[in-house]
């Protein structure tokens, strides 16, 4: 029997239902509902009523029909009438087969002529709701919207395990952060592949979750493969799975998670040459079968990669497939190392303070204006990730009262002394050992060239903060052997 009532009244107000909603249609796509129902009309009326509210759908009449939609690609949801031709029995063994080969695919039932008991069994085999006819169509958009929430909410509380710290925030001002932020914006809303490059630690997951946070695929999945992590030989099951001998699906690829989003492709370059060739055939072609299987499994994925290398001396060494480059350098992003935007550094520190102290249940600390500017000074080598790293750690270790500002003193040793001058910076006790103008030099010297570090090698801005005219920089520092050369420039004041 069909989803809703069998009387023509109901199915009368169903169809008038959806059809009114076509009148605004959402933007935004919510996931994909296998509607199964041995009843054609009711399928196509609760299918331009999911369409109409954002979901993309597809109907199976039958049990075999149903299984062959599932095997093409799973979907987000599955929309189960109790009672096909064959009575009761075929839809409670149809919701069997799905958690058997479908493991944590949400099943809703739907029945007119269901029991109690049908019920009890239905949610003991691991259907997430039952709904009992007669119901109207809001009722249904509800329960399918909770269950996908749900499912929403266990895949993140999963990802979470793995990443912290993930976000798609772009913090900063800097004119290297303005470009970027540009252009993620322009390619947000396309479907052009990107291939986003830059030093370890600078960002690059976090642009392409922007890309994708912008885009019209930010209601789905955002999926990332770690290439480095993923050992060559497993390679091919990660990304398209893998089916047993009887069609029972042992692993959800991850091409096929990612259906109707983004794929994130970190450190595409690290990948093995076979991975390469499987990525690149996955690339030419959106249908693939899974490893053992034999039924296509058709997929809509956006491909964003990343390389902390330069590519084009990849290929030249025979590392990087020039093929897979082609196809992914559709659209090149480059994210700027911290060096590049040291004015920037204060708020990301602001930033990976929050993010810290929420993820470790504290509250955030100040940062006093000193140890903002050791930040700023210091070369940091792992970009953002070493950043975040140090605020971190400076959260758990330091002393004090957990609302007292975070200070120079504070901050590990690394950070306060440069090249290897550990216990030798300022305030340290060497220093006490010199004359008064060997002392001073010795000061100056460290002062100025950490000062010149924190603004990027800009002389303008370096003058400005430390109160000296431009000319008698350029003469302090050439009298003192600092070189004013290094580094970006921005004479912009």
């Amino acid at each position: 029997m069909c989803a809703f009532d069998t009387d023509l009244a109901s199915r009368g107000r169903l169809i008038t239902m959806a059809t009114a909603r076509k009148r605004s249609k959402p933007a935004n796509w919510k996931g994909e509902v296998l509607v199964v129902d041995d009843e054609p009309d009711i399928c196509g009326a609760v299918q331009d009523l999911l369409q109409d509210e954002g979901y993309s759908t597809r109907t199976a009449n039958d049990t075999d029909s149903a299984l062959a939609a599932l095997a093409e690609r799973v979907p987000s949801l599955v929309l189960l009438d109790i009672w096909l031709r064959n009575g009761e029995r075929e839809g409670i063994d149809l919701l069997k087969t799905i958690g058997s080969r479908f493991r944590g695919l949400p099943v809703v039932m739907i029945s007119g002529h269901g029991s109690v008991r049908t019920a009890v069994d239905a949610m003991n085999l691991g259907a997430v709701d039952f709904l009992e006819k007669p119901f109207d169509s809001g009722l249904l958009l509800h329960v399918i919207g909770r269950s996908l929430e749900t499912q929403q909410l266990r895949r993140e509380n999963a990802a979470l395990v793995d990443r912290t710290g993930a976000t798609d925030v772009i913090v900063g001002n800097a004119p290297a952060i303005r470009a970027l932020k540009n252009a993620i914006a322009r390619v947000a809303t396309t479907n052009s592949r990107v291939l986003i490059t830059g030093a370890p630690g600078s960002g690059k997951e976090t642009a392409a979750r922007a890309i994708h946070g912008q885009s019209h695929r930010r209601s789905a999945p955002f999926v990332v493969m770690n290439a480095p992590r993923t050992a060559a030989d497993r390679f091919e099951e990660e990304l398209f799975g893998r089916e047993d001998e009887d069609g029972r699906v042992l692993r959800v690829g991850l091409l096929e998670q990612a259906h109707g989003g983004t794929m994130f492709v970190d450190e595409v370059a690290e990948m093995s040459m076979d991975a390469q060739a499987w990525l690149l055939r996955a690339l030419q072609n959106p249908s693939f079968t899974r490893v053992g299987g034999q039924t296509p499994v058709k997929v809509d994925v956006r491909v964003i990669a990343s390389t902390s290398v330069d590519p084009e001396t990849y290929i030249r060494q025979g590392r990087l497939s020039a093929s897979l480059y082609y196809r992914i350098n559709v659209v090149p992003i480059r994210v700027p190392s911290l060096a590049e935007r040291r004015e920037d550094i204060p708020a990301l520190a602001r930033h990976c303070m929050a993010q810290c102290a929420r993820a470790l249940g504290r509250p955030p600390r100040p940062i006093d204006a000193e140890a903002e500017a050791r930040l700023q000074a210091h070369n940091w080598q792992g970009n953002v990730r070493q950043l975040r790293n140090v605020i971190e750690r400076v959260l758990i270790l330091a002393p004090d009262s957990e609302a007292s500002p975070v200070r120079a003193s504070m901050l590990p040793d690394d950070v306060l002394y440069e090249r290897g001058e550990t216990g030798g910076g300022f305030g340290a006790d060497p220093i006490m050992s010199h004359p008064l103008k060997t002392a001073r030099e010795q000061f100056e010297r460290q002062y100025l060239s950490s000062q010149l570090a924190r603004f990027g090698g800009n002389i303008t801005r370096t003058a400005a903060f430390v109160g000296m005219e431009r000319t008698s920089l350029h003469r302090k520092l050439r009298l003192l052997g600092i070189s004013d050369e290094s580094g970006p420039k921005q004479e912009a004041p």
